[in-house]
This record gives C-alpha cells, sequence and structure tokens, in this order.
C-alpha cells in the first residue's frame, strides 16, 4: 500500500477496466479529505498538484505533505506532478519524492513536444517515477485561462509521440477543457477510439469537472485510466467553508473539518463513478 508509482496503478486500471481519479490538492485539508474517500472505500488515488498553481501550493512546503500523507496512507496512492512546463520544476518535484510527472509541451509542434518529452524520461528513469505527456490542447489553461477553442489530439501524433518519446501515459484532447464548462461538453469518442488504437500505453482525461457520469464510463470502456478532477473538488472546499462561515459560533478547527468533509464528499461521488472502489487490493 502506501506511497506507488502511478504507472502501477494505470496498468491495474487498464487491466481491470475501470478509472483512477487524479485529485488535484492545494491544503492540508483537500489531502485529508482525498485520503479518507480513498480509504473508506478501499480505491487507489493520484494526489496531483499542477505547476501552475504553485503560487499558493508552494512546492518545498506542500510536496512532502503529499508524499508523507501517501506513505502512511492505507490504500496505494501516487503523487504526481501536474502540467509541468518547466525542467527545473519538474525535476524539484522528483527531487521532494513525487512518483509521477507530467511534461505538457502540448502547446508545441509535435517534434519538439517528442523532444522535451524525451527529456524527462530520460530524467524520471533516474528516479524509477513515471511520466505523462500530451497530444493536443484543452480549451482551457489548468487555471481557467485562456481561449475556450480546442485542439483534437491527432491520433497519428499520439502514436508518434509514443513510439519516439515512450511516456508511460498520455493525456488527449477529446473536447474536454480544464475549468467550468460553459455548456455541456461534446466529447469526440471517435478520437479516443482511434488513440487508443494508435498508443501503447494508459490514456488520460484532463478536465473531468463537468463531465457526465455517463460520458466518465464510456471514456473509461474507450480506454481513459486516469481522470483529472480539480475545478469542482475547489468548489466543493470553498461551499463547504462558506456554509461554516455563516453559523453562529465559527472556530478554525471546525473549519478546518468542514473543508476536509468538502473535499472527502466530492472525491468519493468521483470515485464511486470511475469504478475504482474496492480495487487497492
Amino acid at each position: 500500500m502506501a506511497l506507488v508509482k502511478m504507472k502501477e496503478l494505470l496498468l491495474d486500471a487498464e487491466k481491470r477496466n475501470y478509472g483512477v481519479g487524479a485529485f488535484s490538492v492545494a491544503n492540508m485539508e483537500m489531502v485529508m479529505g482525498a485520503i479518507k474517500a480513498a480509504e473508506e472505500l478501499d480505491s487507489p488515488v493520484i494526489l496531483q498538484v499542477a505547476q501552475v498553481r504553485l503560487p499558493y501550493s508552494p512546492l518545498e512546503i506542500f510536496a512532502p505533505m503529499m508524499v508523507a500523507a501517501a506513505e502512511k496512507a492505507e490504500v496505494p496512492i501516487a503523487v504526481h506532478f501536474d502540467h509541468g512546463t518547466s525542467y527545473e520544476c519538474i525535476k524539484e518535484s522528483l527531487d521532494l519524492g513525487f512518483t509521477s510527472v507530467m511534461i505538457d509541451a502540448s502547446t508545441k509542434p509535435i517534434e519538439e513536444n517528442i523532444k522535451l518529452t524525451s527529456q524527462v524520461v530520460e530524467l524520471a528513469a533516474r528516479y524509477g517515477a513515471t511520466v505523462e505527456a500530451e497530444v493536443g490542447q484543452l480549451g482551457m489553461t489548468e487555471d481557467g485561462k485562456g481561449s475556450a477553442m480546442a485542439i483534437y489530439s491527432d491520433p497519428l501524433e499520439v502514436k508518434e509521440l509514443y513510439e519516439k518519446a515512450r511516456p508511460d501515459a498520455i493525456a488527449l484532447s477529446i473536447g474536454n477543457a480544464h475549468g467550468i464548462y460553459k455548456e455541456e461538453p461534446k466529447l469526440n469518442f471517435e478520437v479516443l477510439r482511434k488513440s487508443r488504437e494508435a498508443a501503447g500505453v494508459p490514456l488520460v482525461l484532463h478536465g473531468g469537472s463537468g463531465i457526465s457520469d455517463e460520458d466518465f464510463k464510456k471514456c473509461i470502456e474507450g480506454g481513459i485510466r486516469k481522470i483529472n478532477v480539480a475545478t469542482a473538488t475547489f468548489m466543493a472546499v470553498e461551499a463547504a467553508a462558506r456554509k461554516y462561515s455563516e453559523s453562529e459560533k465559527r472556530d478554525y478547527f471546525n473549519l478546518s473539518n468542514m473543508m476536509v468533509l468538502g473535499a472527502y464528499e466530492n472525491i468519493k461521488k468521483h470515485i464511486l463513478v470511475f469504478g475504482s472502489e474496492n480495487k487497492a487490493n
């Protein structure tokens, strides 16, 4: 149990046809809520923090907390550095004990994407860590900024990235987006089908907040093994804190408990949709 490589979780999910939730966390309460949900449902999970969030959750402070929490957990947990664009930040996360990193070079031409991914694959191999890469561009960046226009993944580029750079997982753009969807997302399952045929590694879906339960399950059936959820959990924690702040008697410690509860309830709900409950062993 405890701290594991993300590759181990994704390969088991591939074998048993379920999805592993990758839950973005930003403070101690969110980490505690995620592990509480995972342990209660006997589910593997991935704890992650994105590079864009480091001004709020500094890596040198937050990473040791995430790693320590995973090491003490009663279920297998991978700790992942999400949407890394800086080689230096990716290396720092590995030095601090993360078992998985993502190199996001999806905005660059495929040749440069392959080059940068290959460099990170070589780096991560020295730590025995898992590498996630990305092909195509989501409609919004991880912090909810940028254009609403998405660029679908090209299955031929997925194949080329896999064959030349050999990452352990590849994230796709199939109509998904980060942040809050302004309308119901229309996922392109044909792109998913062709990408699964092209890649020899597990596939990743970003922008999980707002996708319907039915589409989540279709994505899993189509080969998605890691599903990122960030905004929905942040919103659940904020809503729980806001509700508590309206009560007559307030103190910090009960506020902290409410934030744990907000994260726990949202993460528990997604674990059940992804089908990873009772998959810890």
